[in-house]
């Protein structure tokens, strides 16, 4: 039988907790026993550069730990989609924010605009959209429950930030039930 590797990626710019929140899904992920490699890319531009932080994941050790065809995307700004999009699969999630990244190009990849930096602003800070586009993540890849994720996010986050960054992950997974509110989910398949 052949191991199945998942391949994600959280981009977007420097300062947007991307890192972060890739190690977050990564502890969930080892902690539900699957095999993980976290690694991150950005540019030498402590903020505003892009930047990416990758998860792979397979259920046995691997033998390279970088993504080369990614199953999904966050894209959480505009700059993360020319480095990233030629490494999609047909089919891949893509999650793009409504405001960051308003345009997508074409291609076969299941597509979801979420207001995610939106839903973050409402919760009171822009610094959680990372961890709303977590939540959106993980509810619609699949990849973990929802206790390994927010024992994940718990154990990672400082104490001060606790009560929003819980609230921004629930926001994140309940996103696509509450898309029927007026938040402007565009979902589908790209051509």
């Amino acid at each position: 039988m052949r191991d199945r590797r998942i391949e994600i990626r959280i981009g977007g710019t420097g300062g947007q907790g991307l890192i972060l929140s890739a190690k977050m899904l990564a502890s969930a992920l080892a902690a539900a026993g699957r095999r993980v490699a976290q690694s991150q890319s950005y540019e030498p531009t402590s903020r505003g550069g892009f930047c990416s932080a990758d998860v792979v994941v397979t259920e046995r050790e691997s033998d390279f730990p970088l993504v080369t065809a990614l199953d999904h995307l966050v894209l959480l700004d505009r700059s993360a989609v020319e480095p990233s999009w030629p490494l999609l699969k047909p089919g891949a999630l893509v999650i793009a924010d409504t405001r960051l990244c308003p345009e997508l190009p074409e291609g076969a990849y299941r597509r979801y605009h979420l207001p995610l930096s939106r839903t973050a602003l409402e919760l009171g800070s822009e610094r959680v959209t990372n961890i709303v586009a977590l939540g959106a993540l993980v509810e619609l890849g699949g990849m973990c429950d929802h206790e390994q994720i927010e024992r994940a996010v718990r154990a990672e986050t400082p104490r001060g930030y606790l009560d929003v960054n819980m609230d921004a992950l629930a926001a994140g997974r309940s996103m696509l039930r509450t898309s029927d509110s007026g938040h402007g989910v565009a979902a589908g398949v790209g051509t």
